[in-house]
């Protein structure tokens, strides 16, 4: 988890923006959360400039929101909070790259997209999951990819996730919400959870070792997130 004192203006700025919604609020408000953390309030300012600058946020009169490349960011972290399943029938989806002469920016763009959607790569160019979750396959993969329907023989999930891994950390991480005190240490363990949220691979049940922390982690951290939404507020409006 990030340290209170060496988190910078910046990413105060991006993680209040993206728990907000709209994801646009005041300089005064991004001000008042760099105080939480000690931050002057020349500092953050600086950081709104360079950011607007690199395209990461959009300035108008006097208030800053994310840009449309962040909004993207916000909503797979929504969507982590509150994942849109279908009932399993034992399908995978099966990605394969078949492009030919790809551009190494298009395969970068390549990889992330297909993190973002919950795929894991078996092999360099085969990407795959169970099909349980509701989406649409976005342009960049089906131009780069045959996309297959299939069932293994063998049940892949061990080779393609690390699940006691993110078990620990899931159990770890909503102890901490429990014991977080203040608005800095509140601050900095939502924003890990929500982190980790984004890395889970949502499989179906099915496939999950039993007492899977997954659920309990997301209901604990939307009763944090309510309360802590009110004493972050209490504080931008004293």
């Amino acid at each position: 988890m990030e340290d209170r004192n060496t988190l910078t203006a910046r990413s105060a700025v991006l993680s209040a923006l993206l728990g907000s919604h709209p994801p646009r609020l005041p300089s005064r408000a991004l001000v008042r959360v760099g105080e939480v953390f000690g931050i002057a309030e020349g500092t953050v300012r600086v950081a709104l400039s360079r950011m607007v600058a690199a395209g990461d946020l959009v300035q108008d009169d006097g208030r800053y929101e994310l840009s449309e490349r962040l909004r993207e960011r916000q909503a797979r972290q929504d969507e982590s909070r509150s994942p849109h399943t279908r009932p399993w029938d034992g399908t995978w989806e099966i990605a394969i790259v078949t492009a030919e002469r790809r551009a190494p920016s298009d395969r970068a763009a390549l990889r992330h997209t297909m993190t973002a959607l919950r795929l894991a790569e078996l092999r360099e160019g085969t990407w795959l999951r169970p099909a349980n979750l509701i989406r649409r396959w976005p342009e960049i993969v089906t131009a780069q990819c045959t996309l297959v329907d299939g069932r293994p023989r063998e049940d892949p999930t061990a080779l393609l996730w690390d699940l006691d891994g993110w078990a620990a950390e899931a159990r770890r991480l909503e102890r901490a919400l429990g014991q977080a005190e203040g608005l800095a240490e509140g601050f900095l363990v939502s924003a890990a959870v929500l982190r980790h949220l984004l890395a889970d691979p949502l499989l179906p049940a099915e496939l999950l070792p039993q007492d899977w922390p997954g659920a309990r982690l997301r209901a604990r951290y939307d009763d944090f997130d309510r309360d802590y939404r009110r004493a972050l507020q209490a504080h931008l409006n004293s």
